[in-house]
């Protein structure tokens, strides 16, 4: 077979106008070049593709199925001639990163949309971690970029950059003895079990001689709301719908609660391509704009 995508474009131009007058309009060709186009190939398929017998030819049966068929091809075509201008442009093909599972989802959510839509032929994979996870991600090779909280000083193999910063709260079940208070202060929450995340080298705000620990600001988050204690979450997560229900937000007036530092994480002595500078960029506006 020797059919070729001009002809498909000219065959479902006509299907789609209605008419080969109509679609040699719309292509702006003679009317004889569109219809003898659509003839090779039909004979080149060997399927009647038109029923000519009336005024405007319409499609036969085969015809409406090859109709589909043809446009998912122009669609792929479409798909490879644009991963191939992206390449000549010195785009790269594929891009790995990793995500802390902590950071705001809506701001998450609206980075990849864009990064989808700046980027329509790049091929990614998406890694989602604990903060220490997706730094032990990049030094793995797995991501060439990770976005985190500042936990300290990532080491000397990581480049890194702040890019924005969200606030913290305390937070409890609706019915922990804390929910009740109009407001607490060290000695309360000392009285209380405290929840916290699991990072060593870190040093963290304890005021409870009793502690559970878990790597998952998610995992604190579903704990406190079962009323096992009272833990300092991102206000994303604390706020976060599956939570929202459960959880109360308490107000301590002599504890005070840093903002959590987001940055990016990439191997020492490597140079981040143009995507990669987007993706910092962007992530950085959008933190501060939420």
């Amino acid at each position: 077979m020797q059919w070729t995508l001009e002809q498909l474009r000219q065959f479902v131009a006509a299907a789609e106008a209605g008419s080969f007058s109509a679609a040699a309009r719309r292509l702006g060709r003679a009317q004889s070049a569109v219809s003898t186009s659509v003839g090779l190939l039909e004979a080149d398929l060997g399927v009647e593709l038109f029923d000519r017998s009336r005024r405007n030819a319409t499609l036969t049966a085969a015809g409406a199925v090859m109709l589909q068929e043809a446009r998912e091809l122009l669609r792929q075509a479409g798909s490879l001639e644009q991963r191939a201008l992206s390449f000549a442009a010195g785009r790269e093909a594929q891009l790995s990163i990793a995500l802390d599972e902590g950071l705001p989802y809506l701001v998450a959510d609206q980075l990849l949309k864009e990064l989808a839509e700046r980027y329509p032929a790049l091929e990614l994979t998406q890694l989602n971690g604990t903060a220490t996870e997706v730094a032990d991600y990049v030094e793995q090779g797995r991501a060439s970029l990770a976005f985190h909280f500042d936990r300290g000083d990532p080491g000397s193999v990581f480049a890194h950059r702040h890019l924005g910063n969200v606030a913290q709260g305390i937070f409890v079940a609706q019915a922990h003895p804390l929910a009740a208070l109009p407001e607490v202060g060290r000695n309360d929450l000392a009285r209380h079990r405290q929840l916290l995340m699991q990072m060593d080298g870190v040093d963290q705000v304890v005021l409870s001689p009793t502690v559970w620990r878990a790597d998952s600001s998610y995992n604190i988050a579903a704990m406190a709301a079962n009323g096992v204690g009272w833990a300092i979450l991102p206000l994303n997560i604390g706020e976060y719908e599956g939570f929202s229900s459960a959880l109360v937000s308490v107000r301590c007036t002599d504890l005070f609660l840093p903002m959590l530092s987001v940055r990016t994480l990439w191997l020492q002595g490597g140079t981040l391509s143009e995507t990669e500078q987007w993706l910092q960029q962007r992530m950085g506006q959008l933190l501060r704009a939420g």
